[in-house]
């Protein structure tokens, strides 16, 4: 997210990297794959398991959850979205 907006702007969210400390309400960037990849997205966990996490990635759809993998940025199966 850096250097995407005016010169000296600070990206406005601040985003938990590392996956042994995440918890639910952590803002995350996360990845999909197929034709998305590369794409960055942002989401809120709100649900940490041992080996994935749900996130919510759409603020106007706050039911629809993503699951993904438990990773520095999680990755989402393109199917789900």
């Amino acid at each position: 997210m850096q250097g995407m907006g005016e010169t000296g702007e600070a990206c406005p969210f601040e985003f938990n990297f590392d996956a042994a400390s995440f918890k639910v309400g952590d803002t995350v960037s996360y990845r999909v794959n197929g034709s998305l990849e590369g794409f960055p997205f942002v989401g809120t966990l709100v649900a940490v398991h041992d080996d994935h996490v749900m996130i919510a990635g759409d603020p106007r759809e706050p039911d629809k959850l993503y699951r993904g993998t438990r990773e520095s940025r999680p990755q989402v199966d393109y199917s789900q979205i």
